[in-house]
């Protein structure tokens, strides 16, 4: 019997060649399309699920809440030293935690320097806390003291090739400290890029001489500079943990006076323990160690792979149902030769599985042509297993299964229920499947809606992805390079002979120094009291060099630069902290300069207002009073450092003449790629034991929206599929139609119908459901993209432009579909037309 359902299934495929291959290849996109966002959705949700121990262990993060003095909303997978620390003591839940910076640094080797931003150094043995899987040394003891340090595979192979790493030795540098020898006494496994850690060395430092010249960062609780991860007690809870931890916070978090006021950093922040296989999906997504995903985003391409699959199916609901009048007569005498109706559902539910099946081995050697640039295009390690742990082989049977089932189980019902006396009595080979027209209206709408709204999604993350990257951010990104200052004290004494000779390149206009630049990683905010106010002022505060503004194309709006003849413009202090030299800028006062956003958070109405005005800002450290008189003598323009996502920060900038982050060099009339090279040469030149790393603004920029743009382009990639597959049920159904109508088309032709009005008649029937579908997917998708422009501080209107864009492509995509059959039956003669059947 099955065979004999198989060998019918073959038959009726090759019968209906046109029919099977829309099916099959519908099918075969919608699969293959599924599948491969599926496999996205499960390597994103399972990052960190191959770490031996995740669900003991924690990342300790710090969320900082907006407050009405200027802070923003932060929320942060770093956290200070003194939380973590905090935490170990006072909870007994916690069985280890271990502190590990966000540093980098260079390593000298054989004499040559190369910089890294892989380098972590840790307080404590980082590998019993976060379970790094080892390939040489002992765990127990490879980081159990300072001056040990472990490296990945990779970092083995490519600085001691094949020979045994443990034992030997490699220097190490960071800024602001001495050259130190670490031996290396392990190995690890390459951490896979499904993980929210990045590093391929760990060395084991003493805190106190680490942060010698900055002892005050072990001990503040607003200074954030690298993650503490904790390993829980078997049985331990997490939650139950983070329920008390505010009233940790009340009794551990010691209050900051300064000159009478009272403050707790606990007021605006919160902490909590986030499982390591969270963090990547979490709501904590900056000072990350790798860019992180949004959850909705995630969650949102598997639901745009099911309505993928779905459309598919809807493709073969239509065209199995369209066809049900071809096969009626069939119907009817299988079931005079006594076949019931079960059989007949089997039969069509068979044909139907059968159609699955080949549409989705298909789909399968999709996948695997495709994975590989899919993988190029995320930057991912995804791979088709079809048998193991991750396999693939039972969840493509279900999926075989509940495809077939979802496209053939209504034809099924629909074609098993014909009467055989009605067809046979009426003596025609088919009979018209009514009933069956406002379902297939239905599908298509759906279908059309959703690659509306798809089309209509892509339009506006593309639009605003290019308005943030092009967007005016206050500085000029064109002829703009920038240079990562590393060296420490090293860099520090030939720092005017090489901005000299940079200063002296052919187009090279200006170079300044800061300690905030493009894409910056780090952030500084002090507070700030305005005379007559009752609350300070958050603010960003950097230093920077008088060419700094010029350097980066901003504008003095008001008042001047500073002056490096003004000895009150100079607000530079010895490293480490000399208390002496602290208390005599107290004293003195600083003049400085701020952005136009900061002018107005302080309560002045213009930039102009601002000049002259003294405050008293956070440029020292505690121990004597930490608020320095402050005369703002500039203001200049806002420029946006960090990416859009994040609040334009105000800012405070301060003269320094050392300890800078960044070199900014403005060029003009010059090649581009050029200046690179020769600021290159010249720091090689200069200090060749100090690694290089320059980039242009454009690209820095461009890096910040990487995410956005993938995300753009995927979103995209399966409009286009969603498109392709509607266009081809609708393509199935013109097909049809044409040929259900010829009659009517040949009576109406010899009535006096033109070419014209009778495609003009198709054209309408199949406009009709894309349109509905614009009035459906249209309110979807602005509600949908309202939601995900909120997330930018600065956005993109949304305005009719793309929902106008989208529908009209859609309909014009679908009247090109059906213009080939509608311009061949406009066109035949109508006596062919009236000798049909």
């Amino acid at each position: 019997m099955w065979r004999n359902y198989l060998t019918i299934g073959f038959r009726a495929l090759a019968k209906n060649r046109t029919y099977a291959f829309i099916n099959i290849a519908g099918l075969a996109i919608g699969i293959a399309a599924c599948l491969m966002i599926l496999l996205y959705v499960r390597y994103e949700t399972r990052y960190d699920d191959w770490l031996p121990g995740a669900e003991r262990t924690y990342q300790f993060q710090d969320l900082y809440s907006p407050t009405e003095t200027g802070g923003e909303e932060y929320r942060l997978q770093m956290t200070s030293y003194v939380s973590g620390r905090a935490l170990a003591e006072e909870f007994p839940e916690v069985e280890r935690a271990v502190y590990i910076n966000g540093g980098g640094g260079y390593v000298l080797q054989d004499g040559e320097a190369t910089l890294t931003n892989d380098l972590r150094f840790t307080d404590g043995n980082f590998l019993e806390v976060v379970e790094l899987p080892m390939v040489r040394g002992n765990r127990a003891t490879a980081l159990q003291r300072p001056g040990q340090l472990v490296i990945s595979e990779s970092e083995a192979q490519r600085r001691f090739g094949s020979a045994n790493p443990v034992g030997r030795t490699l220097t190490i540098a960071q800024q602001g400290n001495q050259n130190v020898d670490y031996q290396v006494t392990g190995v690890f496994r390459d951490i896979p890029p499904n993980s929210h850690m990045s590093f391929n060395i760990i060395a084991r430092m003493d805190p106190q001489q680490f942060y010698a010249q900055n002892l005050r960062f072990l001990t503040s609780w607003s200074s954030q500079g690298g993650w503490y991860y904790v390993k829980l007690r078997p049985g331990a809870s997490a939650e139950a943990i983070n329920a008390r931890l505010p009233d940790w916070e009340r009794r551990r978090i010691p209050d900051d006076v300064t000159e009478g006021r009272r403050e707790n950093p606990g007021d605006n922040q919160d902490w909590r323990l986030m499982n390591v296989r969270d963090v990547h999906l979490g709501d904590a997504q900056e000072a990350s160690m790798t860019p992180g995903n949004d959850r909705k985003t995630v969650y949102t391409f598997a639901i745009i792979a099911l309505l993928i699959l779905g459309m598919a199916c809807v493709n073969f609901t239509n065209l199995a149902t369209a066809r049900a009048s071809q096969r009626a007569r069939e119907v009817a005498l299988r079931k005079v030769l006594g076949a019931n109706r079960k059989q007949l559902i089997t039969q069509f539910l068979g044909e139907s599985i059968l159609v699955a099946t080949i549409a989705t081995v298909i789909a399968m050697a999709l996948c695997e042509l495709a994975l590989p640039w899919f993988n190029t295009f995320l930057g991912a390690n995804m791979e088709i297993s079809y048998f193991g742990e991750d396999d693939i082989l039972l969840p493509v049977v279900v999926l075989i299964l509940l495809v077939g089932a979802a496209g053939g189980l209504y034809p099924a019902f629909y074609l098993s229920r014909f009467q055989p006396a009605q067809i046979l009595k009426a003596n025609k080979s088919s009979a018209e499947a009514q009933g069956s027209g406002q379902l297939r209206n239905i599908l298509v709408v759906a279908q059309f809606a959703v690659s509306i709204g798809l089309i209509i999604c892509t339009a506006i993350i593309y639009a605003q992805t290019m308005f943030a990257r092009t967007v005016d951010a206050g500085y000029r990104r064109d002829g703009l390079y920038q240079v990562q200052m590393i060296g420490g004290a090293r860099l520090e004494q030939v720092v005017d002979t090489l901005i000299r000779e940079l200063s002296a390149l052919p187009g090279v206009t200006a170079v300044g120094r800061s300690s905030i630049g493009v894409a910056p990683g780090n952030n500084s905010v002090t507070s700030v009291q305005v005379p007559g106010q009752p609350n300070v002022v958050d603010l960003g505060t950097y230093g920077v060099d008088p060419q700094f503004f010029q350097a980066m194309g901003m504008r003095v709006v008001a008042g001047r630069n500073f002056d490096e003849r003004l000895a009150r413009d100079d607000a530079t202090t010895p490293a480490p902290v000399d208390l002496e030299a602290e208390r005599a800028i107290v004293a003195r006062g600083v003049n400085v300069i701020v952005t136009e956003e900061a002018a107005r958070r302080m309560g002045y109405p213009s930039a102009q207002a601002a000049l002259g005005q003294n405050i008293r800002a956070g440029l020292t450290v505690e121990e004597v009073g930490g608020m320095v008189p402050s005369t703002i003598v500039g203001v200049v323009n806002d420029a946006r450092f960090r990416s859009m996502r994040d609040p334009l920060q105000p800012i405070l900038y301060y003269f320094q003449r050392d300890r800078f982050n960044y070199l900014v060099i403005r060029f003009g009339g010059a090649d581009g790629g050029r200046i690179g090279r020769q600021v290159e040469e010249v720091w090689k030149r200069i200090v060749p034991d100090i690694p290089f790393r320059g980039q242009y603004a454009d690209e820095l920029v461009r890096e910040m929206y990487e995410g956005d743009e993938a995300r753009a382009q995927l979103f995209g990639i399966f409009a286009g599929l969603s498109v392709i597959i509607a266009c081809l049920g609708l393509f199935g159904l013109a097909a049809f139609t044409a040929e259900r109508r010829t009659k009517e088309i040949g009576i109406r032709k010899v009535l006096g119908a033109r070419t014209r009005d009778i495609i003009r008649l198709l054209a309408w029937q199949f406009s009709k459901p894309v349109i509905i579908a614009n009035v459906i997917a249209w309110p979807v998708a602005w509600y949908v993209m309202d939601g995900w422009l909120k997330g930018f501080d600065s956005r993109i209107p949304l305005g009719l432009t793309p929902f106008l864009l989208a529908g009209a492509l859609a309909l014009g995509i679908a009247l090109v579909t059906i213009a080939a059959h509608a311009m061949k039956v406009a066109r035949a003669n109508p006596i062919h037309a009236l000798r049909y059947e």
